[in-house]
């Protein structure tokens, strides 16, 4: 029995031996048939020729392959490397299939064409033609773009990988884009690479760490600048005139599913030191030191769709967010913020600086909440939805004011008006200056047809008008630009006290804020505002405040004007520069004013604010005294009787 045992033994294992011998004499034949196969599949399913020069075994399982090419047909080459080593299991080989557990290139080229239709890479990312093609839906999936593209780029890391010298071009007429890595390690899942990616005349040098997990499509990957330049963004300048640029960011991907031709992506992203210049944000660059965010994000047909499991970190303040982006039928756009409670301290606190200067340094306590609904779709932006809510708790107060002291508008105080960014008057406003008008000292019809045009919820609202708001976002969507600010008599003063005039994003949040502070604070009475307000706006050349106006034009104290000369004085108000084209060269009204007589009037009238004897007797008609005169009466002989006569009617352009 000993004996038997002993000879199957042998037997089985020079069967064994046999067989090992066979297998590594022809391994080099094996390799060669599947790499055949490889290439068949290759240029079966692509319109390529691709070629690999040798291919040997170096070891038991190392293999070396050299000169390996990828040429579109009728394109020029894509790819192209001198050698790879790499280390391959027998089981992929007898299943006529290369699996690489531990991948060495050196002098990898990847070159990308474009030159107008025709370029050598985009059948890359297109559909299998063995699949059925939809034909019944439009546009691009980019969901099931980016899936092939992260499924192709997963499923193929090997377990090791050394590159050195890897070198990826992009050429267009309009782009030229070189990145250069001088290696790329990846081990035990950990990455480390050193890039430079040069974007035109841009030049970014940065490192690169991180950790892959290919089975759970888990990555992350941080971006170090390498120099004392940092990151910038390329092209942002070119398309938008400004910069964006930062110190470190952090992505990360940590799951994604496909299904129902949609893909949802989670993961995380943090940056640090960003830096966002442009002339349409703010004055000043805008620093975030630190802002972060866990994104759920799905891509479908026609859908673009931020959850609002989503979270945005800036400083030290969180928000939950969702935006959605459908354009199937319509361009549908919708954004919601919310935030929970939080310390009113960390809200100021992390507003980044440079966006919103007259802020900084204000110190609170007590909490508060934000929340936030747009709505709009493109094809009728007339009905665009906007809602927008701060909430403070009852113990909410301002320990200490930032660089602008809102509680200056308790008394008086100097007051410098700017004109492109250079100041050019400064004044009291108070009783010391002898043009400062009480607001009792002020008309009744001049109060009266300044609210009425400007902003008749003044009294009764919080500082927002928000049907004025909604109306404004329409125009300046309409218009893609900033036409019209929707801007309540609160909005207007905190503009004129407080902030410069241009018309940037920073801007106008940051005169919300104040407007907020002022009016839910009551830091002020509406009296006490409106007063403010009909003293320091401008009516004319170097003519501010009602009681300079009233004197400029009509040689008036600003008590003594009547009906006709106060909805005057409102109607310049929008552009006081242009006061002259109010009047002929006689000193007269231009017709056209005739309607806003009308509009103004007859809403006056309706809302008990003058008499119907009034608007009955309400003339398109002034007469110019003082000042004015010289400026405006240029005729010989001006003759001020004006004989044109208007039908007066009423005219509610507003929906009063």
């Amino acid at each position: 029995m000993k004996k038997r045992i002993v000879i199957g033994t042998g037997i089985v294992l020079g069967l064994f031996l046999i067989l090992l011998i066979s297998l590594f004499a022809f391994r080099s034949r094996l390799l060669n048939y599947t790499i055949n196969r490889v290439v068949e599949k290759v240029e079966s399913r692509y319109p390529v020729d691709f070629t690999i020069g040798t291919a040997e075994f170096t070891g038991l399982t190392s293999v070396v392959l050299s000169d390996i090419s990828l040429v579109p047909h009728g394109q020029d080459q894509l790819f192209r490397t001198d050698s790879v080593h790499a280390t391959v299991g027998f089981r992929s080989l007898f299943r006529g299939r290369i699996v690489l557990r531990e991948l060495d290139v050196a002098n990898g080229y990847l070159t990308a064409i474009k030159n107008g239709d025709r370029n050598n890479f985009s059948f890359l990312f297109r559909k299998d033609s063995s699949q059925p093609i939809d034909t019944t839906s439009g546009g691009r999936n980019y969901g099931a773009l980016l899936n092939r593209v992260l499924e192709t780029a997963f499923d193929n890391v090997p377990e090791q990988v050394d590159f050195s010298n890897l070198n990826v071009t992009y050429t267009s007429p309009n782009r030229n884009i070189d990145i250069r890595m001088p290696y790329l390690t990846i081990e035990e899942g950990r990455i480390n690479s050193q890039v430079s990616i040069q974007t035109d005349s841009l030049v970014n040098n940065m490192l690169v760490k991180g950790t892959i997990d290919p089975r759970d499509y888990n990555m992350r990957a941080s971006l170090y600048a390498s120099d004392n330049q940092g990151i910038r963004l390329p092209y942002v300048q070119e398309k938008f005139s400004g910069t964006v640029a930062f110190d470190t960011l952090h992505l990360g991907i940590t799951d994604k599913t496909y299904r129902r031709e949609k893909l949802t992506v989670k993961g995380s992203a943090m940056v640090n030191n960003l830096v966002v210049s442009h002339e349409k944000l703010a004055d000043e660059d805008i620093l975030l030191k630190e802002g972060a965010v866990d994104y759920v994000v799905s891509l479908g047909q026609n859908l673009f769709v931020v959850d609002s499991l989503t979270e945005v970190r800036v400083n030290r303040a969180k928000a939950n967010v969702y935006a959605a982006y459908n354009n199937a039928d319509s361009k549908i756009i919708d954004l919601k913020v919310r935030t929970e409670s939080l310390p009113a301290n960390d809200f100021f606190g992390s507003l980044p600086p440079g966006l919103f200067e007259t802020l900084d340094g204000i110190q609170a306590e007590g909490e508060l909440q934000y929340k936030m609904q747009f709505h709009v779709n493109l094809d009728s932006v007339e009905r665009v939805v906007f809602d927008s809510d701060l909430d403070a708790s009852k113990d909410f107060k301002i320990v200490k004011w930032g660089n602008a002291n809102l509680d200056k508008l308790k008394g008086p105080f100097m007051h410098t008006m700017y004109e492109y960014g250079k100041p050019i008057r400064t004044f009291m406003v108070g009783p010391a200056n002898p043009f400062y008008a009480p607001i009792g000292q002020i008309s009744p019809y001049l109060r009266n047809a300044v609210l009425t045009a400007e902003d008749a919820g003044f009294y009764s609202h919080n500082g927002f008008h928000e049907e004025a708001f909604r109306q404004a976002i329409a125009t300046n969507i309409k218009k893609r630009e900033f036409v019209r600010g929707g801007s309540t008599i609160s909005m207007q003063l905190v503009k004129n006290v407080f902030l410069t005039r241009k018309k940037t994003v920073s801007r106008k949040v940051e005169e919300a804020i104040i407007v907020w502070l002022i009016e839910n604070l009551e830091i002020v009475s509406k009296n006490r505002m409106f007063e403010i307000y009909l003293n320091i706006i401008e009516w004319g050349p170097d003519v501010y405040g009602a009681k300079d106006a009233s004197r400029f034009y009509f040689g008036k104290q600003p008590s003594e004007l009547n009906l006709n000369e106060a909805i005057f004085l409102t109607s310049i108000i929008p552009s006081p520069k242009r006061y002259r084209s109010s009047f002929d060269s006689y000193g007269n009204l231009r017709s056209w004013k005739a309607g806003y007589y009308r509009l103004i009037g007859g809403m006056m009238a309706r809302r008990g604010l003058i008499s119907q004897e009034d608007y009955n007797n309400l003339q398109p008609n002034v007469r110019l005294y003082g000042r004015a005169r010289d400026l405006i009466v240029t005729a010989p002989d001006a003759d001020y009787e004006d004989t044109t006569e208007f039908e007066l009617e009423t005219i509610d352009m507003l929906g009063f």
